[in-house]
């Protein structure tokens, strides 16, 4: 397993960090920058990972495509272009396309970014009755079984596409895993339903982002649901949370419900030897909000996680 951090797409302190850290592998995320799944672009951000001693090994953003997850005019475009990003991740050797399946481009929702824990750190989290009362998306109507229809049109479309790229489909999980939210359904919101995506086309390109923060939500035990999603898991977001789907916190990761050790162990067992990253931390002592940082991506939860992470590996070894 590789230890990872998402960083932007240009150098600034959290590469230094990074390095600094002993981390060699990146994750980045196009926050502000226009039509990233150009080959221009992805080809300079890799170079300039590579050249800060960085291997770029995913991509987790998703260009626009709210059309193709609701079956509308339009769709097709939106599809060309994700897979001109999956030729072009192939081309520059980026190994892994973490994407989402919602309505919403986002697809994160927390009513909450300041809960106070141990010390006065911050931790987020959602209150689905909250987030609720701001009334139904404008999306509100479509059917559930019109996204499977339209899911399995997508997927259909794309996946012989990572195929012929080598590249590998990792499919994130709906945070907050529930269904409908503001009037719209979701559909990655359990493990069962994981397995009816995987089976809508068989490819072992086509896989999963274990976002263990989420199968803990969907009161699954995650140790359990890695051995049972094996080798179709390609990308890994450790973290872990408290509560339920329609209400959670976010916690420190050795602080959580989730035994974090059996969840390596399984790992191990099941043969993954990707990428693995922590995933909203708390807010420490110092840290303010600043421009390019969202809640839950501030730096010294971030170095927390890394060093717990790594002991966890050596633990595990």
């Amino acid at each position: 397993m590789n230890t990872a951090l998402m960083l932007p797409p240009s150098p600034d302190r959290r590469w230094t960090l990074a390095t600094q850290l002993g981390v060699d592998c990146g994750v980045v995320r196009f926050w502000g920058v226009d039509d990233w799944w150009e080959y221009d672009t992805l080809m300079r951000t890799r170079n300039r990972f590579e050249d800060h001693g960085i291997s770029l090994q995913v991509v987790e953003d998703r260009p626009p495509m709210t059309k193709t997850v609701l079956g509308q005019e339009g769709r097709d475009m939106e599809i060309a272009r994700v897979k001109q990003l999956l030729r072009n991740m192939g081309r520059l050797g980026i190994e892994t396309y973490c994407w989402v399946w919602t309505e919403n481009p986002v697809g994160v929702l927390r009513t909450s970014d300041s809960i106070p824990d141990r010390g006065g750190s911050l931790l987020t989290g959602y209150d689905h009755g909250l987030g609720e009362r701001a009334g139904d998306h404008p999306a509100a109507g479509i059917s559930e079984a019109e996204l499977w229809a339209n899911l399995e049109y997508f997927l259909d479309e794309v996946v012989p596409v990572a195929e012929e790229a080598g590249v590998k489909m990792a499919l994130h999980p709906d945070d907050p895993p529930l269904s409908p939210v503001r009037g719209v359904p979701r559909l990655v919101t359990s493990l069962e339903k994981y397995e009816r995506i995987l089976d809508l086309y068989d490819s072992p390109n086509h896989g999963v982002t274990l976002c263990q923060g989420n199968f803990a939500a969907m009161e699954t035990d995650v140790p359990s649901a890695i051995r049972r999603l094996g080798d179709r898991i390609h990308f890994v977001h450790f973290r872990d949370v408290e509560g339920t789907p329609e209400s959670f916190v976010e916690t420190w990761h050795d602080d959580g419900p989730t035994d974090m050790r059996a969840a390596i162990e399984a790992y191990r067992d099941v043969g993954f030897e990707g990428p693995i990253r922590p995933d909203h931390v708390p807010k420490m002592l110092g840290e303010e909000d600043r421009e390019g940082v969202h809640a839950g991506y501030t730096d010294m939860g971030r170095l927390f996680a890394i060093g717990y992470i790594r002991g966890l590996l050596e633990q595990t070894a």
